[in-house]
């Protein structure tokens, strides 16, 4: 359970390079047992934040509070928290062990032999790195490197961890594996951690919550399933969802949403813009029902689905189906959404 209380709070947090707005009054709570994934294209201002938060940027404007600690202006070695990059950052003549020693014989923390020992075995333990303590970090692997990088980061148990892409730079195998062991440690730990990605797929399944960043500003925020079923914007619901969200045109004619090319998207709609665009997901959308034809342009067997691509409503759109469905390029089809699942926003045309 999340506690009430924030264990970080960011209030208008602004940040310029030059020209250039990094950071645009942002603020967000991190309570103290959640997982905040801050998900957007590069670019967004994803590092910066973090950055910002660590110390190693000044903010323009805004704070920054730990606890009940203001840290705007403290310097980065007294904020007591740990950030991994997606590069691992070894010192690669050491061993392991010597790495994730590294943080615990730090000037000023006073840690013996026997407690840095025993820390440092711990954290092996449970990263599943043990017999790698003896081994130079230059003889191992990229996902046993990233392993250490992220011991070395919580083994001297910090009150907040900042997670700069830390799997982007491991293949898609290691990657669903380590991001499911780095959930249950952070779990385990009861830390409360600042995971920064562009990977939609490390959003939804690692995520207490979810925030939206683009062009230095926060879009939206909320748990993956509040973000992926009703996102505010177009540019929201394009973050989540293999393969993309399909994004219609229309305008009202009478109760129903029309394309420009005539053909009737949703019956009886609730909505009451005269313009707007309706989001639906591929998987909402069924290949036989509807009134309006449409016709198949690809298929893409992808396990236990098939997307099929179609020329309806003047546009490109994207239908998830099984994949035992019989279906070829040049068919016929008659598409047929699920009005309860769509998303409507406003435009102005």
């Amino acid at each position: 359970m999340i506690s009430e209380y924030p264990s970080i709070r960011v209030r208008g947090l602004s940040k310029r390079f030059g020209r250039i707005e990094a950071l645009r009054d942002i603020s967000l709570d991190v309570h103290a047992d959640e997982l905040l994934v801050v998900l957007g294209p590069t670019g967004a201002g994803k590092t910066t934040l973090l950055r910002t938060i660590a110390g190693l940027e000044r903010s323009d404007a805004g704070t920054i509070e730990l606890g009940a600690e203001d840290v705007t202006h403290v310097a980065p070695a007294r904020r007591d928290v740990s950030l991994v990059f997606q590069n691992f950052s070894l010192y690669p003549d050491w061993s392991v062990r010597r790495n994730l020693e590294f943080p615990l014989r730090a000037p000023g923390r006073n840690e013996s032999k026997t407690k840095i020992r025993e820390r440092v075995e711990s954290i092996a333990g449970l990263l599943q790195i043990s017999h790698l303590l003896p081994r130079r970090s230059s003889q191992l692997s990229g996902g046993e490197m990233q392993r250490v990088a992220i011991g070395r980061a919580i083994v001297r148990r910090p009150r907040l961890f900042l997670m700069d892409e830390p799997l982007t730079n491991l293949d898609a195998k290691l990657r669903e594996s380590l991001r499911v062991e780095l959930a249950l440690l952070r779990r385990e730990l009861k830390t409360p951690m600042i995971y920064v990605t562009h990977d939609q797929a490390e959003a939804l399944s690692m995520a207490d919550r979810i925030v939206v960043l683009s062009q230095g500003q926060i879009l939206q925020s909320g748990t993956p399933q509040e973000i992926y079923e009703r996102p505010v914007s177009p540019t929201v619901a394009l973050q989540l969802g293999t393969p993309a969200i399909n994004v219609l045109p229309a305008s009202r004619r009478g109760s129903d949403l029309v394309a420009d090319d005539g053909t009737v998207i949703v019956r009886d709609a609730r909505a009451s813009e005269a313009q707007c665009e309706i989001g639906v997901r591929p998987e909402n959308i069924a290949l036989e029902g509807g009134r309006y034809p449409a016709t198949v342009e690809g298929v893409e067997n992808i396990g236990a689905v098939r997307i099929v691509l179609v020329c309806w409503a003047g546009r490109d759109v994207r239908i998830m189906t099984s994949s035992s469905t019989k279906i070829a390029c040049g068919d016929q089809i008659y598409p047929k959404i699920d009005a309860t699942r769509i998303v409507i926003w406003k435009t102005e045309r």
